[in-house]
């Protein structure tokens, strides 16, 4: 084998987990390779998942800015794009942050193999290009970063150009006049509300009780009234059955003998970790029948010098998370122990219109520890800043401990929430003692702004517990 099929490290895929593993192994001086089966880089997350999806969000939240600014309403003017602008606008993003991952390939030197990867020993690869002739190449270490994939079971027909999932919805030449969505989670609720506003009529089947269910119950049920006040059909607590494929619509069909009939049907029930064919139990890796490969707080398998991060791994499933996970694999496959620990306070940000922004405990979560807590809520109508722009629709929650005033979680629904949180984040993981809700009461906060959300919460709860 030549120099040049031999590196320090193979790192396979080059989505959010595989660009930080790569890149703090090569600033380490390391020599390292990324499998990319994409033609261009950027993985799942820049081609398929968060970025594009994020953008359409964006594009629905300006057409929605646009129906309620004063200003266009005193005027008479109304904004109407096209699916197919809309989508250029997407590409166009897409493209730009292709740019961005090429060129921090190009800077730290990193050699990007274009092919499918596949394990064929513990220390080779063969990566099978365009060509279709397989290549090996040889590694020290390797960093599975492969992703996920939507979980397609066998009874639906994908193959259907009326069913979608989270990988092929906007591969969708024109914007359906309906769509149910199977799916409550994550990507289900932000095209729901993407597409809501985009004028399609929106069917979502959710099989919990209620959307969204791990967030925080009135942050849930806040988005649950606006998906509905904005015209989404919800069907909480259903199961699905069958679907029935017609020429000019898809019938959903569940098991309460209930039915919805759409122009297309977008499945959105749960990734499963793309580690399928990459010759990894044949090596001792451990993979659960999702496709999830087992890792030790170190990331890595039960082979150990195969690390996996991101998705590939399972929860939390964060783009964010998994280019820290990422990062601590390179840091110990490089020094051989670690070098931080990973932040305890991850936090959420669902792109729903509005937004949602979490992190730390819930009020559900608390109340089964039996931890004594109390709210402080700020709502979003109150601030000065909410009536300058018009975005009133929302509000932020602090938990906090009733005795040592401990921030115990941090939850906002509305504008810009994804943005709101991280303040609350950046609080909860100081030291102890440096995290009460005395340190909102007590910092100046620019005004007008929504940040200032934290000081009015913060004040409204201390009052609660001042008064016992």
């Amino acid at each position: 084998m030549s120099k040049e099929q031999e590196f320090d490290v193979i790192v396979l895929g080059s989505g959010p987990g595989g660009e930080g593993a790569s890149i703090r192994l090569a600033k380490e001086g390391r020599r390292v390779a990324v499998v990319e089966q994409q033609t261009e880089v950027g993985g799942t997350c820049t081609h398929a998942g968060t970025i594009p999806s994020k953008a359409l969000i964006w594009i629905a939240q300006q057409l929605v800015e646009n129906r309620h600014n004063r200003l266009h309403q005193a005027a008479g003017m109304c904004l109407r794009v096209g699916f197919e602008k809309m989508m250029e606008v997407v590409h166009q993003v897409v493209r730009l942050q292709i740019r961005e991952r090429e060129g921090y390939y190009d800077r730290n030197d990193i050699s990007v193999l274009h092919g499918r990867g596949r394990f064929t020993g513990p220390h080779t690869v063969e990566v099978t290009g365009a060509d279709g002739v397989p290549r090996p190449y040889r590694a020290a270490h390797f960093v599975v970063a492969t992703g996920s994939v939507p979980h397609r079971p066998a009874d639906v027909d994908f193959s259907h150009p009326r069913v979608v999932d989270s990988d092929t919805v906007l591969d969708l030449e024109e914007l359906p006049k309906s769509i149910t969505i199977l799916g409550a989670g994550v990507i289900g609720t932000e095209y729901a509300s993407a597409f809501r506003h985009l004028g399609v009529k929106v069917n979502v089947v959710n099989m919990a009780n209620r959307i969204l269910p791990t967030l925080d119950d009135e942050i849930s049920e806040a988005l649950g009234y606006h998906l509905r006040e904005q015209g989404a059909i919800l069907y909480n607590g259903e199961a699905f059955d069958h679907l029935e494929l017609q020429d000019d619509g898809v019938v959903c069909h569940l098991k309460s003998g209930k039915a919805t009939r759409s122009d297309v049907f977008f499945w959105s029930v749960g990734r499963d970790g793309n580690s399928r064919g990459l010759g990894l139990e044949a090596l001792g890796v451990e993979v659960t029948p999702r496709g999830h490969i087992r890792v030790n707080t170190d990331f890595q398998t039960a082979v150990p010098h195969i690390y996996a991060v991101g998705d590939v791994i399972g929860h939390p499933g964060l783009a964010s998370a998994s280019y820290d996970q990422g990062l601590m694999a390179g840091t110990h496959i490089f020094y051989g122990h670690r070098r931080y620990e990973p932040n305890k306070h991850i936090p959420t940000g669902i792109y729903t219109i509005p937004e949602i922004g979490a992190v730390g405990q819930t009020e559900r979560a608390l109340t089964e520890a039996k931890i004594p807590y109390e709210v402080g809520h700020a709502f979003f109508r109150n601030l000065a800043r909410s009536q300058i722009t018009g975005q009133t629709v929302g509000m932020l929650k602090i938990l906090f401990h009733r005795q040592s005033l401990e921030v115990l979680g941090v939850h906002c629904f509305g504008h810009e929430a994804s943005e709101i949180v991280h303040l609350g984040q950046s609080l909860m993981s100081q030291p102890e003692g440096g995290n009460t809700l005395l340190y909102f009461v007590n910092t100046t906060l620019n005004y007008p702004t929504l940040a200032e959300a934290f000081r009015v919460a913060a004040l409204n709860g201390l009052n609660r517990v001042a008064k016992l």
